[in-house]
């Protein structure tokens, strides 16, 4: 079955960095768009980046210069570079295959477990 596996995420002061990374397993990788979202506390998930199947990426504007997906088709991993990043960053950040449109929707409607991004100012 479809399943998707966070991980990297952790507590860093404002202006640090992070690599995110999903593994992901049950489908075609290399065949679907990929996206990140972000869930912060009280409010809605939303996606933040999207890379299609030809390696274009698209960033929430919130994002844009300062977050870099990429993927690894071998290895069926997505991956999430942050970097300066803010105390509004925090979220819980989860991966999934997406349509390759915009805003991002979860292709298989499967969510992993997420990964804890914690930005303190």
């Amino acid at each position: 079955q479809v399943q998707m596996v966070e991980s990297g995420g952790g507590s860093v002061q404002s202006g640090g960095s992070l690599r995110l990374s999903c593994a992901a397993s049950g489908y075609t990788f290399s065949n679907h768009c990929m996206g990140w979202f972000r869930q912060a506390p009280g409010k809605e998930r939303e996606g933040v980046a999207r890379i299609h199947v030809d390696g274009s990426t698209r960033y929430a504007d919130s994002v844009k210069g300062r977050f870099t997906i990429s993927r690894d088709n071998a290895k069926n991993t997505l991956h999430l570079q942050m970097i300066s990043l803010k105390p509004e960053d925090t979220a819980m950040y989860y991966c999934a295959a997406v349509y390759c449109s915009w805003p991002l929707y979860n292709y298989f409607e499967v969510w992993g477990q997420g990964t804890l991004v914690t930005v303190s100012s």
